[in-house]
């Protein structure tokens, strides 16, 4: 979907932000993107919509070079959210929400429908929400705005800058469980750049760790849990393998969504039984979404992968080794 092939990115002072990087995001994927400030991710990130442009190197979309793309029609097929949320505060949410598809020349009720079911999928119902101005939202609701008006043209690549890091804890996770929702529900490739190990191990299908320019290492989270490239990874991450406490402390019935007795979902299959260690399901989960949690032969909960990101960050976090 989007390559990198040897960019480089130097500015006319001698700073070099990215050497020879190398990357392929798949379609249809959550992308993460996060190292230390400086490291080159939000570089990276502006150059897919060529707000920087490369000293070297190509970058593809859809195995067309972008250079190739008229710069308009790049753009419009491109979400973009940053971290200020930038609303117009003198339009209605609707109209917020519904600039690109106007300059895109949709019609009033094909507009008027999207803009209701965006607003329907992160709980801001249509009929309350469309015609109050930012003003009159909360910060998290406002940036929620900012992330629907990113989806609203239908495009196939949203950029994600930083969204979530001015808000409250809170809002921030209610955001990262809409962000969620809404690929689950809509698949599009989203590249996602956090300095929140926590939120890019809550989002991401694959995470790339940077620093000084380079790409240090791209896997799932629990690749990068299992297998760091490197001791910088290793802390980065807060490999199980370096904190036995966290093996001792791990007890999955607390994370687990308890099952009725016989009930069994159809998305898991395979069981584990619930004294397995933190490592061991690690290493299972790499292969699975969801896993079932057995006593005694006896089915009592599931765990999905997201339920074991979350607890993976909770931890970090009790830890401090969330890195900015």
């Amino acid at each position: 979907m989007i390559q990198f092939e040897n960019v480089s990115k130097q500015y006319p002072d001698g700073t070099t932000a990215l050497r020879q990087v190398n990357l392929n995001i798949n379609k249809g994927e959550l992308f993460v993107m996060i190292g230390p400030s400086g490291c080159g991710k939000t570089t990276m990130l502006k150059m897919i919509n060529r707000l920087i442009e490369r000293t070297d190197g190509t970058v593809r979309i859809n195995e067309r070079p972008i250079d190739e793309y008229n710069i308009h029609e790049l753009r419009w097929n491109i979400g973009y959210v940053l971290q200020q949320i930038a609303l117009f505060p003198h339009m209605t949410i609707a109209e917020n929400i519904a600039v690109v598809p106007e300059l895109r020349k949709w019609k009033s009720d094909q507009i008027k429908e999207r803009v209701h079911t965006l607003l329907d999928m992160v709980g801001l119902h249509g009929d309350t929400y469309s015609e109050r101005k930012p003003s009159e939202l909360s910060g998290g609701q406002q940036q929620r705005i900012g992330v629907l008006r990113a989806l609203a043209a239908d495009p196939e690549i949203v950029l994600m800058d930083e969204p979530f890091s001015a808000l409250d804890p809170m809002s921030r996770e209610k955001l990262q469980d809409d962000i969620l929702d809404i690929q689950r529900q809509m698949k599009k490739t989203i590249v996602f750049v956090t300095h929140d190990i926590q939120e890019a191990m809550k989002l991401g299908d694959r995470i790339c760790i940077m620093k000084d320019g380079q790409v240090l290492q791209v896997g799932t989270p629990e690749e990068l849990i299992r297998q760091p490239a490197n001791d910088f990874v290793r802390e980065f991450v807060g490999s199980p393998n370096t904190d036995t406490s966290s093996q001792s402390d791990f007890d999955l019935e607390s994370i687990m969504s308890p099952l009725s007795p016989g009930h069994v979902p159809k998305s898991a299959k395979t069981a584990v039984p619930v004294s397995i260690t933190l490592t061991e399901l690690v290493d299972i989960m790499a292969s699975h979404d969801h896993l079932l949690v057995e006593r005694n032969r006896q089915i009592i909960g599931e765990i999905s992968r997201v339920d074991l990101m979350k607890y993976w960050s909770g931890q970090l976090q009790e830890r401090g080794e969330g890195h900015e």
